[in-house]
């Protein structure tokens, strides 16, 4: 629809359809929780995740629809309630482990969006790079000072490539040399890194920099990344 077409926005309708809406959702997720119910030993949960930008960027009225929705749950029903993984966790400690179907909320509901003819290039540099830094980790557990430092930001830099907002707007046509250049940029700085690690010549100078730039998870610990041993695995 060309702007021109566009009806003046009355925020008050938009106000009342953003309540409409959330009250649609609870009902559904009323009638979902109940009949999974029927099935279970337990109280089923419904795991609830969203791309925060969806409130408000995407969704004006986002913010307002989770207010409602928060609201009504709370106030007008007493069969869902709301809960953190962790909480459900601690309140159910045993759990059957399922791997769910592959899905996601782009374009036909598969990942056709992540994996296409402009950003499919990516993902051999970045399933080496994972490699890499498995590898790295490993051999160097219980690493301090200036070396855990360069292994914590090399591993800051494959979560800053591996970033599905570069491949998305590769796919959409918006803003791609961008895109393209994020990606290489924290494939390259990972791969400087891991470099200096292997010689054991790290330019603290240029990490320190990098630190300051590319600042992104604070507690990251590139032990996450080490692969375990049989014993470890175990328990």
């Amino acid at each position: 629809m060309e702007l021109g077409q566009k009806e003046p926005y009355i925020p008050r309708r938009a106000d009342e359809k953003a309540a409409e809406h959330a009250g649609n959702f609870m009902f559904n997720r009323q009638h979902q929780i109940l009949h999974l119910a029927g099935m279970m030993e337990r109280p089923p949960v419904i795991v609830a995740p969203y791309d925060a930008e969806l409130f408000g960027h995407w969704w004006y009225e986002g913010p307002r629809w989770l207010e409602y929705l928060i609201k009504k749950i709370s106030f007008d029903q007493n069969i869902i309630e709301l809960i953190t993984p962790s909480d459900y966790l601690k309140k159910f400690s045993c759990n059957q482990v399922a791997v769910p179907c592959a899905s996601s909320w782009g374009n036909k509901g598969y990942h056709e969006v992540w994996l296409c003819e402009a950003n499919d290039w990516i993902y051999r540099h970045l399933h080496m790079a994972a490699g890499m830094m498995t590898s790295i980790a490993s051999r160097r557990s219980g690493a301090g000072g200036v070396l855990r430092r360069a292994l914590n930001q090399a591993a800051r830099e494959l979560m800053l490539a591996q970033s599905s907002d570069w491949a998305f707007i590769m796919s959409t046509g918006t803003m791609v040399e961008y895109a393209v250049k994020r990606t290489k940029t924290h494939i390259n700085n990972f791969l400087r890194l891991h470099d200096e690690i292997e010689s054991n010549r790290i330019d603290e100078g240029w990490l320190g920099d990098l630190e300051y730039r590319n600042n992104i998870f604070p507690d990251m610990d590139y032990n996450w990344y080490r692969q375990l041993a049989p014993e470890e695995k175990a328990v």
